[in-house]
């Protein structure tokens, strides 16, 4: 889902700037992405395991950026414009690309704050998928990344705490 509203307040040089670099840090992206499934059947040092981790950092930060571009060329606030993350109690509605059936997860910025028994169905604002979330509505699938490597998740349904 994509729409190009947002992009009309940019000037056309901007939007094609924009874009650009958006094609470029997604390639990017994927092929670190592919250095990540080579990381999962490597038995290494803790050298090779310090590696993997600089690596998944650095495709988060990418990921981020994306996003940030993404909500711009839709017409959203930058990532510094606002507060970064998703509000305590906010409710997503998900479908992970490995599962058929769509699961409700409350957003907690603590971890400590998720209710006994519910730890399954809570994620917390700053985990890799609260972060990929942010700047997004229902409709859009949304890649992320985890130690496991690479992951995508559809977003159905997104209740803003009143």
């Amino acid at each position: 889902m994509s729409d190009d509203n947002g992009a009309k307040a940019f000037p056309e040089d901007a939007q094609r700037r924009i874009k650009v670099e958006l094609t470029r840090l997604k390639q990017r992206r994927d092929r670190m992405a592919g250095d990540f499934e080579g990381d999962r059947d490597t038995v290494g040092d803790h050298g090779d395991a310090a590696d993997a981790i600089q690596r998944a950092d650095e495709v988060a930060v990418i990921g981020d950026r994306i996003a940030e571009l993404t909500r711009l060329l839709e017409g959203g606030e930058s990532a510094s414009e606002t507060s970064g993350g998703l509000p305590d109690g906010c409710e997503l509605t998900l479908r992970f690309s490995d599962a058929s059936d769509a699961v409700r997860m409350r957003v907690v910025l603590i971890q400590e704050e998720t209710p006994a028994g519910e730890e399954g169905d809570t994620l917390t604002a700053d985990s890799p998928l609260g972060l990929a979330m942010v700047g997004h509505r229902p409709g859009y699938t949304v890649t992320y990344m985890t130690p496991q490597g690479q992951q995508q998740v559809e977003l159905l349904a997104i209740k803003y705490p009143s």
